[in-house]
């Protein structure tokens, strides 16, 4: 059943008057009585009583006339929302867990108070995913670490700055020891991310290792950290991560303080110049930079 002869009917039955109607609809009385009679021929069912100067309902007509008000509104309520969403613009977000857990989400909660219909798309991606479809245009704003290689169209901003930590199993004999000396990592077997995905986490550790004068032995590379985790977990050997990561790891790994420290890793907000003067972008970003000041406070 079409919605615009329904309309011209219920118009009709609520007025008691076809020329009426068809003034308030904009229609010549003919074409309105056109439009009622295909209703009904559709239907089979005769839903006027049609007397020489005025018309009643039949209960089908009565019927029609009650149900059918309520399938327009919800008709029209559903026309508003498809066209509000048309309207709303959405935030491609690249995002590693690791880096952003207790950023992204209260960041995106505070987001959507003051932009209610703007919708947020999250894609957990390894750091050239994220770089590259930020590149591309598949993406609008991503969360990770900086490029150790400067990318000429992409700005970053910190949100939040990171300590390092080392993760070991409850079995590992560097559990005994409250605080680890980089010394202490020496000639330990090494649990990393991958390489190849990775480059930059590579490049950090490889430096600040070569600086400290550790001897690293790479036991496993992993794809992100939930196999890390699962890695040291499992005794393959210790990994360098970042503070963030505790409120993901099980009871069976735990995080050892390490002094003295590397450089803290800055969490940062990436997104392309063109896009720095989009205001609902520059609301997102501001708010990841909230979150990450109350996540830090609060620890």
């Amino acid at each position: 059943m079409e919605l615009r002869p329904l309309r011209s009917f219920i118009a009709a039955a609520e007025d008691g008057n076809i020329s009426r109607a068809a003034a308030r609809l904009h229609l010549t009385q003919p074409a309105l009585s056109r439009q009622i009679k295909g209703l009904e021929d559709e239907l089979g069912v005769i839903l006027l009583e049609r007397g020489a100067h005025s018309f009643s309902l039949t209960p089908a007509g009565e019927l029609l006339l009650r149900d059918g008000r309520h399938l327009l509104e919800r008709a029209d309520a559903l026309e508003q929302r498809v066209r509000a969403t048309a309207k709303a613009q959405t935030i491609r977000v690249g995002y590693s867990p690791s880096l952003s857990a207790g950023i992204l989400s209260p960041a995106i909660e505070a987001f959507t108070q003051v932009h209610p219909r703007a919708r947020v798309d999250l894609a957990d991606l390894t750091n050239n995913e994220m770089v590259d479809g930020l590149q591309k245009g598949t993406l609008d704003i991503i969360v990770t670490v900086p490029t150790i290689k400067d990318i000429p169209d992409i700005t970053w901003t910190t949100v939040q700055k990171q300590a390092w930590r080392v993760a070991v199993s409850r079995q590992h004999p560097l559990l005994a020891k409250k605080t680890l000396t980089p010394q202490d990592l020496n000639e330990q077997r090494l649990v990393v991310y991958s390489q190849k995905e990775y480059p930059d986490y590579w490049a950090f550790i490889g430096g600040w290792f070569k600086q400290q004068g550790i001897n690293a032995r790479i036991a496993s590379e992993c794809d992100g950290v939930t196999s890390l985790i699962s890695a040291v977990d499992a005794g393959l050997g210790i990994a360098l991560v970042v503070e963030r990561i505790a409120c993901l790891i099980p009871e069976r790994v735990v995080l050892k303080t390490l002094q003295p420290q590397p450089e803290p890793l800055q969490i940062s907000v990436g997104m392309l110049d063109r896009h720095k003067n989009d205001k609902m972008l520059a609301v997102f970003v501001e708010e990841l930079k909230r979150a990450g000041e109350v996540d830090h406070a609060s620890r």
